[in-house]
């Protein structure tokens, strides 16, 4: 079918079925319209997911707001699933495409200075203290999830090679690269201090003090006791934390998103992206602070 015949089929719908006032309508149209005019497809059996895809980077390019985002997207689903329901197509364009979620507030993050304190609070010369400075080493090092952290089995480690294969959300596995302070600091926990751990067979590589794997809450229970040590507020300081303050301070460094992506197995680069608003933040902070003209009054 024509896709001006099928605009005016779903006008005729609203309009008569649906009982819409005429402003609604012509806001469902304009949205269409919009849409029909960027991709130029005479058919609608024509039009693919991809150019639902195409329309969404147009919008977000243009700097359309997140509700008005949704609400051009919620037309086109309107439009095709009358199309769908009518037998006109047979496989919805936007049945792949999510909708644009809400604007995500800016993770907390420490400053470089502050995450040097923090991996320096444990004591390195006691068993539980090798084991913490590793675990923290190795988070910062690594960006890890929690859970991937305290997950991790010894064949999981690649020592030689200096990297950790990590199974993420959705079961996916990825390589993950850390550098040698954290297997400095991940070997002499291995050698020294898991071995008096140990109470029986685990391949966990780290154990709390009865030889079973760290938990999630002793880990983090253990973050906040080093943030108090070091006075930097417990509020600030979560093993997440941890994790956005490795993705900020590699951008601020210069590393690539895509990079980062990989390593914090991020499956849609939008996520990663919020950490550029991080690093945007912290210069906007820099200008204030030592561009000359910022000091007017």
């Amino acid at each position: 079918m024509q896709t001006a015949r099928a605009l005016d089929r779903f006008k005729v719908y609203l309009k008569f079925d649906k009982r819409l006032s005429k402003h609604t309508v012509d806001g469902y149209l304009g949205d269409l319209k919009q849409f029909v005019d960027l991709i130029q497809s005479e058919k609608v059996q024509s039009i693919t997911s991809e150019n639902v895809a195409e329309y969404t980077m147009f919008m977000k390019e243009n700097a359309l707001s997140i509700r008005s985002q949704q609400r051009k997207l919620s037309s086109l689903k309107a439009f095709f699933r009358f199309l769908e329901k009518g037998g006109i197509i047979e496989d919805n364009p936007m049945t792949l495409i999510s909708p644009p979620g809400k604007v995500k507030s800016l993770p907390k993050t420490l400053n470089e200075e502050e995450v040097e304190k923090l991996l320096g609070a444990p004591d390195g010369n006691t068993v539980l203290g090798c084991r913490d400075k590793a675990m923290l080493e190795m988070l910062y090092a690594t960006g890890l999830r929690v859970s991937e952290l305290i997950g991790l089995h010894l064949s999981d480690i690649h020592l030689e090679a200096g990297y950790l294969l990590v199974v993420g959300k959705g079961n996916k596995q990825r390589a993950v690269p850390f550098g040698e302070s954290a297997k400095t600091f991940l070997v002499k926990y291995l050698e020294k201090s898991r071995p008096l751990l140990l109470k029986s067979t685990n391949d966990g590589v780290f154990l709390n003090k009865f030889g079973r794997k760290m938990t999630r809450q002793a880990f983090w229970q253990t973050i906040k006791k080093y943030a108090l040590v070091v006075g930097i507020d417990q509020k600030k300081v979560s093993p997440h934390v941890i994790r956005h303050c490795f993705a900020t301070h590699l951008l601020n460094h210069g590393s690539d998103l895509r990079s980062i992506q990989m390593m914090l197995g991020h499956e849609n680069l939008s996520t990663t992206e919020i950490y550029t608003a991080v690093s945007h933040e912290r210069l906007k902070k820099i200008h204030a602070s030592f561009h000359p003209l910022s000091k007017r009054a």
